[in-house]
């Protein structure tokens, strides 16, 4: 996500150039009755705004390749967590531990009602059970659906996949800072397509290992 802002912001600097010198054109030739007569047409003036052009288009699309593909790069994961889709809430497995029974660690999320939200949550956007993930901590997650096409999307980490029927899709990321995400579902998948949120707490190592304890 750091990376797609600092895109954002770079390809923003050569949007205001170009502004600037568009306006300085359109404005001289309102206030200079001679300005566009006396613009004399030759090689060195039709070289300039073909060239440059051409230097902003390579400035802009070099760093969206290479961030392209670096947000297809997964880390060496330290974490895996397998998120499936149902209509309509997540279930989310945490492969790599077990529970008292010595089953793999899961549990459902679902969508909490109007009339059970308490001070401060957020309408269409609290859970029953938050994901729970430690920070600074290269984390993978395996995506797929258990009924019909579903997408995984947490917009302020940087973090969409889709959940396809037999099918395993992954996405890794590392967050950088305890908080609290959200997300929703941003396939078309049903009728309550739109109250499927995702809810995702980043916390600190030891509060991660409180969470997995909890269920020992």
């Amino acid at each position: 996500m750091l990376g797609i802002i600092e895109l954002h912001d770079a390809i923003i600097f050569y949007l205001i150039v170009i502004l600037t010198v568009v306006l300085w054109f359109f404005v001289s030739a309102l206030i200079q009755k001679d300005f566009l007569r006396d613009l004399k047409h030759g090689d060195e003036i039709e070289l300039a705004w073909t060239i440059s052009p051409a230097l902003i288009l390579w400035a802009i699309g070099i760093p969206s390749l290479i961030l392209l593909y670096v947000m297809d790069e997964i880390l060496d994961a330290e974490v895996t967590v397998k998120v499936s889709g149902n209509q309509w809430y997540w279930n989310y497995e945490y492969s790599d531990y077990v529970d008292s029974l010595g089953d793999h660690i899961n549990f459902d999320s679902f969508l909490v009602p109007d009339e059970d939200l308490e001070l401060g949550d957020h309408r269409l956007l609290t859970v029953d059970n938050f994901l729970v993930l430690p920070v600074n901590t290269s984390v993978r997650l395996l995506v797929t659906s258990n009924d019909v096409l579903h997408s995984f999307a947490i917009p302020s980490l940087g973090i969409k996949s889709d959940a396809i029927p037999g099918r395993l899709n992954s996405v890794g990321f590392v967050i950088t800072r305890p908080s609290t995400f959200y997300g929703q579902c941003s396939e078309l998948c049903g009728i309550l397509h739109g109250f499927m949120p995702i809810g995702l707490h980043a916390v600190s190592l030891n509060s991660y290992i409180n969470f997995l304890n909890s269920f020992r």
